[in-house]
């Protein structure tokens, strides 16, 4: 695991918000995985688990838009470069016991710059999917733990949360 640098890299010498110069870069593999989960009511997550939601398949649903969101992080983060992704994939654990769904996006790309924030948006938008498909049986979902577990590549090298 390394350390990052304390530097604020979206702010020039002026202090100014600018777009991190990559061109210098090298290109390398570089991969990130992210989680968070969502937190419903047990009645919630037997509907989904059933596939008995009224929208449709809700846990292919949220694969699709994971996978969609990662694509559009360019679009939605104002300094992110956009990127040729190589692999987004969104993965659900449930988890009956605390009535929860747990959500897990890898993201892949060759490179000058990593994939966190590819990985952070695929998690957020499938579990927000999760809420939007849902939210007529249940408006007290809650969607937590949104964190990046893990990123490989570049000058960097490799990030691991801890437990």
């Amino acid at each position: 695991m390394t350390t990052s640098s304390s530097a604020l890299t979206h702010f020039d010498a002026q202090g100014q918000a600018h777009m991190v110069d990559v061109a210098d870069k090298a290109a390398t593999h570089r991969i990130a995985v992210a989680q968070g989960r969502i937190v419903m009511n047990p009645e919630t997550l037997s509907v989904i688990l059933g596939g008995n939601a009224k929208k449709g398949d809700v846990l292919g649903i949220a694969r699709i838009a994971g996978i969609m969101g990662a694509k559009k992080t360019s679009d939605l983060i104002p300094l992110c470069h956009p990127l040729a992704l190589t692999r987004v994939a969104v993965d659900f654990t449930p988890d009956e016991k605390n009535t929860s769904i747990a959500c897990r996006a890898t993201v892949e790309t060759v490179g000058p710059t990593g994939v966190e924030m590819e990985a952070l948006t695929a998690v957020q938008v499938a579990l927000l999917t999760i809420y939007d498909m849902c939210k007529a049986v249940d408006r007290g979902m809650t969607i937590t733990d949104v964190k990046l577990l893990e990123k490989h590549g570049g000058k960097s090298g490799s990030y691991l949360a801890g437990p």
